[in-house]
């Protein structure tokens, strides 16, 4: 007797199943979607050697980012359950 699941034919839709998509877990580690569809990120160089970049440098990458719209068509192809 053949287990369910463990052919690639869905029996109950007679067709083929598509692979899932794959989130990457570097991404979902790094960004998080807002609720109007946007992605942010935090800047870069928060964690050692701040003492020679100028306040200002430092108090601008404690702000979190919106992505640019350039890139938001690689940000849907690696999270793609996210919006």
């Amino acid at each position: 007797m053949i287990k369910p699941g463990s052919l690639s034919i869905d029996l109950n839709w007679g067709g083929v199943r598509v692979p899932k998509m794959k989130t990457r877990s570097c991404a979902k580690k790094r960004f998080k979607v807002t609720g109007t569809g946007k992605v942010k990120y935090k800047k870069p160089g928060q964690r050692h050697l701040m003492t020679g970049d100028s306040g200002n440098q430092n108090r601008r990458s404690r702000k979190a980012v919106i992505v640019a719209d350039a890139d938001m068509k690689v940000m849907k192809k690696v999270m793609p359950y996210s919006f």
